[in-house]
């Protein structure tokens, strides 16, 4: 068996009225973990829910899944803090030396982790994003959206990137000892990738097929987001363009 080379996987899902979902990511994160546990890829792994002050059952099902297995903890918010407050809240409490961030809808079949490992050992990669080979069947809307998004970003930040806003990175946590991320809405995505790149940190993309939700509603799309995701990009611009590369000797 090979040499263990992460000591330890976070997996952490921001989750807001998640309930018809919460069962589901967790048998799935748990089953990849345990897959990679066993292949000596982790050393331990941790699954993390981070419950955006849920009004459904989504807190009482996550604590007693954390109460049922101890590789399972929940961090709640005493009031919602959108997407971008939940994804700091997760990042600050994973304890892994690697991390994996992404919804609990499941976008993405859960043994594309294997590659991003491996990707993320065989290139020395400080991030793994993933970009989705086809998003047509989330609608036009949101493709016409997302599309414009990235060459915004393209255009404010000077950095191509391929679906930037997709919830699938994986990162070393040692990126936070550069990183310090701001964003409290869904701007967060593009924040913590314009930052890696202006940093001139290892980030890898890979493509992977798209599932779209099936069960509740996104927001991610709706008229108060987008307009925070603008407020932030204009906001933040001005220091996110004045980061200078990281020494990587000192890495």
């Amino acid at each position: 068996m090979s040499q263990t080379k992460f000591r330890k996987l976070s997996v952490f899902f921001p989750m807001w009225n998640e309930e018809q979902y919460l069962h589901r990511a967790l048998n799935a994160a748990r089953e990849i973990c345990i897959e990679l546990r066993d292949a000596s890829v982790i050393g331990d792994y941790e699954i993390v829910i981070v419950n955006d002050a849920s009004t459904d059952a989504t807190p009482r099902l996550a604590d007693e899944a954390a109460s049922k297995d101890q590789h399972v903890k929940v961090v709640h918010h005493p009031v919602n803090r959108k997407l971008g407050g939940s994804i700091k809240s997760g990042f600050a409490a994973a304890t892994g030396d690697v991390v994996l961030y992404t919804d609990a809808d499941l976008p993405f079949d859960m043994r594309e982790l294997h590659n991003a490992m491996r990707l993320m050992r065989q290139y020395e990669a400080d991030i793994v994003s993933a970009y989705r080979f086809d998003r047509t069947g989330e609608g036009f809307v949101r493709v016409i959206y997302s599309m414009f998004y990235n060459l915004m970003v393209r255009i404010l930040f000077k950095v191509r990137f391929r679906d930037i806003n997709f919830a699938f990175k994986l990162c070393r946590k040692s990126v936070f000892e550069h990183i310090s991320l701001e964003s409290e809405g869904s701007f967060i995505d593009a924040e913590l990738i314009v930052s890696a790149k202006k940093l001139n940190l290892e980030v890898v993309q890979f493509g992977v097929d798209y599932f779209p939700r099936t069960r509740g509603v996104s927001t991610l799309s709706s008229p108060s987001v987008i307009a925070k995701i603008l407020r932030e990009a204009f906001a933040l611009r001005k220091k996110l363009n004045a980061i200078k590369p990281v020494d990587k000797t000192k890495k």
